[in-house]
């Protein structure tokens, strides 16, 4: 039967002509099906139709004042229409009908911004960009940077990653674009660097190349005129190659043979065994060494992690505060 004929939104937005032409059928032998009109208005907006889309959203709308959607679809052409005062009360009709639906609330903003940028001679003035605020911290491993901008599409959000250099660009609700490019103090692994959009903010983690801290973000901008040479290559005009990665590991081979005496064997071994531990290990030499005033290095994150070390100097000196 002709009442019981669907048209989904899948239907439409596939072929929007042929479904305002089975559309046009089924409404003349009922003119009283607020749904096929609020399709149809539908099918009017996706090919560009927009007044008729006006016509028959309003139709749907005498039909069956509680249809949210028939305001959605009226909304939407009269926005298209360029007619943001009726766009802006159809959505915030729409909206008290169907609190529950999200896209209201989008296109009301938008017609609050587009209302916004218009003078009383009706021309349109460009609004000044909204300040956006990215801040930075740093853990041992990772640099992260936030940039703070609620509810971005995540398909308008660009983050390029080189050695020495983060490139974003970020799409504003506002339809502006929001730029950010820094020289990096020091490189990062640009393959291991991710980000991710949150609904308050973007977030973009970097990896560092070293578990070194950062006393700042942005490095110096490198002079192009200055030539810089990996380090696998010496200059063209020399006749040597030499493999610099086998080299660095015959170095630290080197050094790690290399036979100590008194103090200095003993701090290798501590660097050694500072090295190699876990965080529990490194947080208990760090605790134990700065509470005991360096008389004290314990591994045993157990035994100190509970208590303050106390200063233990050796038998024959005498420990003073100055």
């Amino acid at each position: 039967m002709a009442t019981e004929r669907s048209f989904p939104d899948s239907f439409i937005e596939e072929d929007p002509q042929k479904a305002v032409e089975e559309l046009n059928e089924v409404l003349e032998r009922n003119s009283d099906n607020a749904e096929w009109f609020c399709q149809r208005a539908y099918a009017h907006i996706q090919m560009k139709n927009y007044s008729c889309a006006v016509v028959d959203a309003k139709k749907a709308q005498v039909l069956n004042p509680c249809l949210a959607l028939a305001f959605l679809r009226n909304g939407i052409a009269e926005y298209h229409l360029n007619n943001f005062e009726s766009s802006l009360a159809a959505f915030t009709h729409g909206h008290r009908l169907d609190a529950s639906e999200n896209t209201f609330q989008m296109w009301i903003k938008r017609c609050e911004e587009m209302m916004g940028t218009a003078n009383q001679n009706g021309s349109e003035i460009k609004t000044p960009m909204p300040h956006i605020r990215h801040d930075w911290y740093q853990t041992e491993s990772q640099v992260i940077i936030t940039i703070m901008v609620k509810n971005a599409p995540e398909e308008g959000v660009n983050i390029n990653f080189t050695d020495r250099q983060l490139s974003a660009v970020v799409k504003l609700p506002s339809g502006e674009d929001f730029s950010l490019n820094i020289n990096l103090l020091h490189p990062i692994v640009a393959q291991q660097s991710t980000f991710r959009v949150l609904s308050t903010k973007v977030e973009i983690k970097m990896k560092k190349t070293e578990a070194i801290r950062w006393e700042k973000l942005e490095g110096e901008v490198e002079d192009p005129n200055v030539k810089h040479f990996t380090p696998k290559q010496y200059p063209s005009s020399s006749q040597c190659n030499r493999d610099w990665d086998k080299m660095v590991v015959d170095i630290n081979e080197e050094e790690k043979k290399e036979k100590l005496e008194g103090d200095a064997a003993l701090n290798k071994l501590f660097q050694q065994i500072y090295s190699d531990g876990t965080d529990e290990v490194k947080r208990a030499m760090n605790k134990s060494f700065m509470e005991s005033g360096g008389t004290v290095l314990s591994t045993n994150w157990t035994d100190v992690g509970k208590r303050k070390v106390d200063m233990n100097p050796p038998d024959d000196v005498e420990f003073k505060k100055y």
